[in-house]
């Protein structure tokens, strides 16, 4: 149609050496194909605007299934978050994908230092770096007890001699070893062994460290007899002061160096750490230190005193290791597995000398501190039940309110039952 209409204009229009006279009936031809053209033209701009409205109308539907679908999956997420056991199976399925993700990356030849975003409970490391005399060997036996039913390893760090501090060498390769030994992982590292601190050598994924410590001075009385008399746990060991019949009163009397203030500086050097200040006795700085690293690089540190407490909270705070611990605590089977043969107490006198020390005051200010972080996290996060069945968790206390986009000029606060303002654009 449209070539034939060309060909009418071509033919009637006037032309210069144009062999067709000019014909009037043309002329009324052009004017009523010029009035087709703009039927035309408004036949093609009333489609346009029936395209146009049906797209905005689609990308209005879709707008709506998109708020629908993500007020439903913040439902979905505030759900799980409200039901620990699920929200911890949900964790262990990410991330056990995520480790598979991971192990078929590294055998295609990909990078293995490749990260993994958030806390990875199947990769997790758990360091007790453990203060002697505090307990320690009652509260790991419930690890090794826990950890076949459990699914996790514990492994033991001895050091040479006894030493809680190691050369820079050495700490490298525990370092390495230990943020590297995937077999062993999730795992929980213990042993008498001065804080290390991981950010030191580069490493992006930081261990979770936990420990107990107690009263400075039963701590001493504990130590200085269980090196002469031994314990219930090896009554056939022979220790380095065996036979040594001296009381801890005579020896304060006679100041002799087994019961020097150097044996009372023991619990601010191990949260210290590694450095030459840390082992001066009576050292303000170590002490400072020492706090610092226990409100932030410390997972939770219990006192030997309250026991079943820390071992509560672990439970319920990192249950991929420690369920079950608390019932296997109470049960009596685990709760003092190891106890000093024969302890004599220090009479009033010498234990007014010990205080009067200016190391027992730090250990002792140090040990308040610790006491008073603990009870403070113990009130927010355990409570007694209802029908006295002990200590439990209180629970979930915050929800999830996540904002969502609602055009250039509003948008909504999902749980909202006004819905959307304005003019903040998100």
């Amino acid at each position: 149609m449209n070539e034939t209409i060309i060909k009418l204009l071509t033919i009637c229009s006037p032309q210069e050496n144009n062999d067709y006279p000019v014909d009037w009936t043309c002329i009324d031809l052009r004017k009523s194909l010029d009035k087709i053209d703009i039927i035309m033209t408004s036949s093609r701009l009333q489609t346009s605007r029936v395209v146009v409205l049906l797209m905005v109308g689609v990308s209005a539907v879709l707008l709506l299934m998109y708020l629908h679908l993500a007020k439903e999956v913040c439902h979905l997420r505030n759900y799980i978050h409200s039901h620990p056991a699920l929200d911890l199976q949900v964790s262990s399925t990410l991330t056990g994908s995520s480790r598979r993700n991971i192990k078929n990356e590294n055998s295609r030849g990909s990078s293995s230092s490749s990260s993994i975003n958030g806390l990875d409970l199947e990769n997790l490391i758990v360091i007790y770096n453990r203060v002697p005399k505090t307990g320690s060997t009652s509260f790991i036996g419930l690890a090794y007890d826990l950890c076949s039913k459990n699914k996790f390893n514990v492994i033991n760090v001895n050091t040479t001699k006894k030493n809680p501090t190691l050369s820079l060498t050495d700490q490298m390769r525990l370092v390495y070893n230990m943020s590297n030994w995937d077999e062993k992982k999730p795992g929980i590292y213990h042993g008498h062994l001065a804080y290390l601190d991981f950010n030191r050598f580069g490493v992006s994924v930081q261990p979770l460290y936990i420990n107990i410590v107690r009263n400075p001075l039963e701590r001493l009385v504990s130590h200085y007899y269980f090196i002469r008399y031994g314990d219930d746990l090896m009554p056939q060991r022979v220790y380095k002061k065996m036979g040594d019949k001296m009381t801890l009163d005579e020896c304060v009397a006679l100041q002799h160096p087994d019961c020097s203030t150097n044996h009372l500086w023991m619990q601010i050097p191990f949260f210290c750490g590694h450095l030459a200040e840390c082992w001066v006795p009576g050292s303000s700085w170590a002490l400072e230190l020492a706090k610092h690293n226990l409100v932030h690089n410390y997972f939770l540190v219990g006192v030997t005193e309250e026991l079943e407490d820390f071992v509560a909270m672990l439970e319920y705070t990192l249950p991929r290791m420690f369920k079950g611990a608390l019932d296997l605590y109470v049960s009596g089977s685990k709760s003092h597995i190891r106890k000093t043969s024969k302890k004599i107490m220090p009479s009033d006198e010498t234990i007014a000398k010990l205080q009067n020390t200016k190391v027992w005051r730090m250990e002792n200010e140090f040990y308040t501190f610790v006491l008073d972080h603990f009870h403070f996290i113990r009130k927010k996060t355990l409570i007694e039940a209802a029908n006295g069945g002990g200590l439990v968790d209180r629970g979930q206390n915050f929800e999830y309110a996540v904002m969502v986009s609602a055009g250039p000029k509003f948008a909504c606060w999902d749980g909202w039952p006004l819905g959307c303002f304005s003019p903040i654009i998100c």
